[in-house]
Order: C-alpha cells, then sequence, then structure tokens
C-alpha cells in the first residue's frame, strides 16, 4: 500500500479523535495506577474499602460503555467528545480534590466513603462517551481501503496514552503530591476538550450505517441476557478480570506495606502494557493454530500463576516478573476472546454481542476490588500473612480456568467459520 494512499485515507476527524485518545487513556491510566495508594495513604481509608472504591473507578467505565455508544450515536460524535472530555476534566479535578479544605463543608454532612464513590463513578461517564466516539470517528473518517489501518492506528494509540500513564504519574510520584496527579490528568482531557472544539468536524456517516437508539440497547441488553449459556460464560471469565485487576486494586498497597514502602509503584505497572505493545504480535503468530477457547483457558491460567512469583518471595524484582506472567497471558487470551465473540453471535447480533464483551472486564473490576480489598484486609494488616493473598488470587484464576474447561466440554459451542 503506497503511502499517499494512507495520507488521503483518512480524514481530519480520525487524527483529532485518536491524538485525543493517548491523552484520555493517559489521563485514565495515571489516575488508576496512582487510585489505591492515594485513596489508602492520603485519605486514610482501610485496604479493603480503597481496594473497593478502585473497583468502582475501574469496572463502572466498562458497565457504561454498552450505553454510550448509543448515546454518541444520537448527538452526534463532537458533542459526544466535546461532553465527555469536559466530564473527565470535572471528574479528575474532584477526585484529586476529596480532602481538599474547600469540600470540608460536604465532608462534614456526608460520609466520607459515600462521597469518594460517587467521585469515582463520574469518570466512568465520560470514559463511556470517549471509546464509541473515538471508535465511530475511525470508522467514518477512514476510506474503506485503509480502514484495517485505522484500526490498528487506533489500538496503537490506546496502547501508547496505557503506557504513558503510569510513566507520567510514576514521574511524578517523588515529585508532587499524590493528589496533584489527578489536577494534571484533569488539565490533560481539559486540553482536549478545546481540541474537540476548535479542530474536530462530524465526520460523515456512512450510507449502511444506522444509528443504535438507548431504547433499542435495552432491548438488545434483555436479548442477551436470554441467552443463558452465554451469560454463564461471561460470569465464568468475568474470574479473569477478578485476577487480573489485582495489578491495580491491591498491589500498590501491597508493595508499599509489605515490600518497600519507596518503591515507585506506578513505575512497576508499566510492565504491563510495555510487554503487551512489543510482545503481542509474536504471541499470536506462536499461538494461533490452537483453538480460540483453548487460548483463553490457556491464557488465565498463564496469567493466574504469574502471582505466585511474588507469593513466593515479596520484592520490587518478583513484582514486575509477576506482571510480565500476567501480561504473557493477557496477550494470549485477549485478540482470541474477541475473535471467540464474534464468531459465538447469532446472525444479525454481532454487534450487540461484542458490546457485551466488554462486562466482564467490569464485573471484573468491581468484584475484584471487593475480593482483594478483602484478602488484603484479612491476611494483611489483620492476618499478618501477606503471601496469601496472591496464593488465594491464584487458586481462583485455576479455578476459572477450570470452568472454563468443563463449559467448553459440556456445551460444545458452535461458532460460525472464520470469514
Amino acid at each position: 500500500m503506497k503511502i499517499d494512499e494512507i495520507r488521503r485515507g483518512f480524514e481530519r476527524p480520525f487524527w483529532i479523535a485518536n491524538i485525543s485518545e493517548i491523552f484520555e487513556r493517559l489521563s485514565y491510566y495515571a489516575v488508576f495506577s496512582t487510585l489505591a495508594l492515594y485513596l489508602n495513604q492520603t485519605l486514610g481509608f482501610s485496604s479493603a474499602l480503597s481496594a473497593s472504591l478502585s473497583g468502582i473507578f475501574g469496572g463502572a467505565v466498562w458497565v457504561m460503555a454498552i450505553f454510550g455508544g448509543a448515546l454518541a450515536d444520537r448527538v452526534g460524535f463532537r458533542r459526544a467528545l466535546s461532553a465527555a472530555y469536559f466530564i473527565l476534566t470535572c471528574a479528575y479535578f474532584m477526585v484529586g480534590s476529596i480532602g481538599a479544605p474547600w469540600l470540608a463543608p460536604v465532608r462534614a454532612v456526608v460520609p466520607l466513603g459515600l462521597l469518594a464513590g460517587v467521585i469515582l463513578f463520574l469518570p466512568a461517564l465520560g470514559v463511556a462517551l470517549v471509546k464509541p466516539s473515538v471508535v465511530g470517528t475511525t470508522a467514518r473518517a477512514s476510506k474503506e481501503s485503509v480502514r484495517s489501518i485505522g484500526y490498528a492506528i487506533y489500538y496503537t494509540m490506546v496502547n501508547i496514552g496505557s503506557t504513558m500513564g503510569p510513566f507520567l504519574a510514576g514521574w511524578l510520584h517523588s515529585r508532587l503530591p499524590p493528589q496533584d496527579v489527578f489536577l494534571i490528568a484533569a488539565l490533560s482531557v481539559a486540553l482536549m476538550f478545546f481540541v474537540v472544539l476548535v479542530f474536530f468536524r462530524e465526520p460523515r456517516a456512512r450510507v449502511d450505517e444506522s444509528s443504535t437508539s438507548l431504547a433499542k440497547t435495552t432491548r438488545d441488553f434483555l436479548t442477551v441476557f436470554g441467552n443463558w449459556r452465554f451469560v454463564l460464560f461471561l460470569v465464568i471469565f468475568s474470574g479473569y478480570w477478578i485476577v487480573y485487576w489485582q495489578q491495580y486494586l491491591i498491589l500498590p498497597i501491597y508493595i508499599h506495606d509489605y515490600v518497600d514502602p519507596n518503591a515507585n509503584t506506578a513505575m512497576i505497572l508499566i510492565t504491563d502494557p510495555l510487554i503487551v505493545i512489543t510482545l503481542t504480535v509474536a504471541m499470536n503468530a506462536l499461538t494461533k493454530r490452537i483453538r480460540s477457547f483453548k487460548a483463553l483457558t490457556l491464557g488465565t491460567l498463564v496469567t493466574s500463576v504469574g502471582w505466585l512469583l511474588i507469593a513466593a518471595k515479596a520484592s520490587v524484582l518478583m513484582a514486575i516478573l509477576s506482571l510480565v506472567v500476567l501480561a504473557l497471558g493477557e496477550i494470549i487470551q485477549s485478540p482470541r476472546y474477541y475473535e471467540y465473540i464474534s464468531r459465538l453471535a447469532p446472525p444479525g447480533q454481532q454487534g450487540t454481542y461484542m458490546g457485551f464483551a466488554f462486562l466482564p472486564i467490569g464485573i471484573g473490576s468491581i468484584v475484584g476490588g471487593w475480593f482483594g480489598g478483602t484478602l488484603l484486609q484479612h491476611y494483611g494488616s489483620a492476618g499478618a500473612r501477606p503471601a496469601t493473598i496472591w496464593l488465594i488470587v491464584t487458586a481462583a484464576g485455576v479455578a476459572t480456568a477450570l470452568l472454563l474447561w468443563i463449559y467448553d466440554r459440556v456445551f460444545k459451542p458452535v461458532l460460525k467459520p472464520i470469514e
């Protein structure tokens, strides 16, 4: 493919939307990589509550995204992106201000845990609008001949932002108070708010494209939940994400309390996205002959046993090695997961099923926050047996892999052939 064809194949909204995605992901992961320690060390929440609140922050995004696409279709991508970045600016500012003096009157009448929970839900409203708007713009503002490249560019932008976020938080770790990370995240998305307003123009809808109403999305939601076998699969696979999200939900607190209180946990969390960026293509080539469901099961098992390393020895090096193994499991299963969902969906319902493919990610974060926080409280500060935490997390992942194997053997789902 000629470079000139690529250059002419994308309209300006494509580049504006995808560049803004870098800043959105940067802000999100800078916040996520700092959040648990901020809640625990700065605001004084218990380990259990800190992990639970972090789980709400991470999980609500994926649940709300199901309905965000329908809303973005109705109001237009320019309005949706503008509203999203405005909401995120206010939300991240509020997260960093939970303990600020100017909120003292509110804290006097509202329990601090409830206040934090409400504020941490706000970013989900913004992110739920960003993702479908950027993906939708990528589809509309790309010519057919380069659209697949457009999605590759989008995925690259996501991973660049996901890597830069923890790096930014880590760089600021010894220079500024933790709450200032949230204020810088707010400035990052505020910049994108003005960029969208000034430079972004609504891309033209394709002739074959139709918008989805919120009512139809709700009907689709009920339709999918009528397929109990598919729902059972989603519930089982949520176990993978319960195990995976512990790197953000409890690992920072664990490292601070039981490994090295001076360790730069945000920098440690860069390990996962770096491995994903550098090894995804190679790992896909190695595992392409494995059946998609077996890849899901294998990836779940690999991710789970990675936590045994830090269970064996509580050190920064072992934490990093655990994240390396965790990332390898992620890149074994993740591409094959979406392939599996797309081939499992009944005719005419592929888009609906793909939308609900994100549910286990959200469920895993929300449940994982409670699960990891409970373990941290019981075996850490209360029981003084912190290594047991990772043994139980590993056991949960191995149990998930076993349940996936049983599901495949019992139901033998019929997949459509790859087109």
